[in-house]
């Protein structure tokens, strides 16, 4: 049952009302509420929350954001020209819909404020340039592809590429950090959902995290506005000093509930059948992340792309990528290779994460993609006979060396020092010995401890080859 004590409040007040005219599921036409404008949030005599989609000459076109069954002839009243949400700390932790009702079982969510959830992104002046490492704990990402906080970066692949799985990884790796991560799922299964939960659960990340449900029986009226509000509960952390990170998964759903929505209320429909303003629907979202200059802190923005078929030439994966600052490709070519995480190496960039590694990271990072360029170009030659030159020889063991260096399971986490030994150390055999990969992960994770400056890494990096190497009798 919804309490419809605020209703009587606001007639009290004499705020603008409205009469049901019409009925669609959850869109409801209205006639009445002057002076209304699009965005406004009313309140339906039955207590239940609507959003104000369009304005027209005699009536109003509104979503009910909690039902899909409005009766006709009933009351609305406005409530505030913003629609905003449920704001606070008291969030940090739970699992919620988009419209703040908690799914954890831990009782009532406490809320200090309120938050417009179509707020707008901060001006040029208001930011500063991205300089800080978010390390995700995947070797193959923060080596070839850093992201930096306050960069917005696409994760793009087919389904059961691992894109869901290195999200969760970049999400626990912030554990010990002062940063939040805000999940929004979008369209997703029970089944997926809960997993997440568990997952974060398990290694204690839920104490730095929210996690925002509209599940595929979810209205599509709260599929339509979780992005906006997972968003929203973003920016009142990082106004108020913390650093954020919200992953949207995925927005190839929201732009299927957005097209959907844009087509019940007669929206003309362009590329795809979507609405002309959904790039304005997704550009305006995403730039409200970055680093501020009033405080320093930063609001990372990771949303992920469905890819049918590794397709990222089709409308909305080339709209996402136009926005953001770099793409992470993971593809089924890639993961049918045994490679995993599945990133394609030729195909992702960052944009900006270049400004958070130092002189020596970026020397590594630019010899891995040669020797992934050699590695896959002696691969090519390789089909053509059996005669392989001493060079192709070299590029395909190192080229193997470092797919293998690079792969790791969803449950590992790797710090940047550890991932720095590993790959110089692989990088150091130059293809002319073979290395036990398995031995050097268990080396590296013992002996990166002692490094205490840059000095120290080639005596180390020493060290891990001679003991690694195949024949040494270690």
């Amino acid at each position: 049952m919804f309490d419809n004590a605020l209703f009587q409040q606001l007639i009290d007040a004499k705020h603008a009302t409205g009469e049901v005219v019409g009925s669609d599921r959850f869109l409801v036409s209205l006639k009445g509420l002057d002076g209304v404008s699009a965005g406004a949030l009313v309140v339906f005599e039955s207590g239940e929350r609507g959003m104000v989609r369009e304005v027209g000459e005699d009536t109003v076109l509104v979503m009910n954001l909690e039902s899909e069954s409005t009766a006709l002839g009933s009351l609305a009243v406005l409530h505030d020209n913003v629609v905003t949400t449920g704001v606070g700390d008291g969030l940090i932790g739970r699992v919620i819909t988009p419209l703040c009702q908690p799914l954890d079982g831990k009782g009532p969510v406490k809320l200090a404020s309120s938050w417009p959830i179509y707020n707008q992104a901060p001006g040029m002046m208001e930011r500063v340039q991205l300089s800080d490492r978010l390390s995700s704990g995947v070797t193959v990402v923060d080596l070839l592809f850093p992201v930096v906080l306050g960069q917005r970066i696409a994760v793009l692949g087919d389904t059961k590429s691992g894109k869901s799985s290195f999200l969760q990884q970049l999400g626990i790796n912030q554990t010990n950090t002062d940063r939040v991560v805000i999940y929004v799922l979008i369209g997703k299964r029970r089944v997926e959902i809960d997993q997440l939960v568990n997952r974060l659960n398990e290694t204690g990340a839920i104490k730095n995290s929210i996690v925002i449900v509209a599940d595929i029986f979810a209205s599509l009226a709260q599929s339509y506005i979780a992005p906006y509000v997972g968003c929203a509960i973003g920016e009142y952390l990082w106004h108020g000093g913390r650093d954020t990170i919200i992953v949207y998964d995925d927005l190839s759903s929201h732009a299927k509930v957005y097209r959907e929505v844009a087509l019940l209320s007669g929206s003309n429909p362009g590329r795809d059948s979507y609405p002309g303003d959904m790039f304005f629907a997704h550009s305006s979202l995403l730039e409200r992340a970055g680093k501020l200059a009033s405080n320093n802190k930063t609001q990372t923005a990771l949303p992920v792309v469905i890819t049918p078929g590794d397709d990222i030439t089709a409308f909305l994966p080339t709209s996402i990528m136009s926005i953001t600052d770099g793409q992470l490709i993971f593809d089924l070519a890639t993961f049918r290779q045994n490679i995993k995480p599945a990133v394609n190496a030729g195909l992702s960039v960052s944009r900006v994460g270049g400004r958070a590694l130092d002189a020596r990271e970026k020397m590594l990072s630019g010899l891995l993609f040669k020797k992934l360029a050699d590695y896959r170009q002696a691969r090519e030659f390789a089909h053509f006979g059996s005669d392989i030159a001493p060079e192709t020889q070299s590029s395909l063991l190192l080229g193997q060396m470092i797919n293998d260096a690079f792969r790791q399971s969803t449950s590992e986490l790797w710090t940047p020092i550890e991932q720095q030994l590993m790959m110089e150390t692989v990088l150091t055999s130059a293809g002319q010995r073979t290395l036990n990969i398995g031995l050097l992960k268990l080396k590296v994770r013992e002996l990166a401890a002692q490094v205490k400056s840059e000095a120290d890494l080639d005596p180390i990096v020493a060290q891990l080859v001679q003991t690694a190497t195949v024949g040494n009798g270690v």
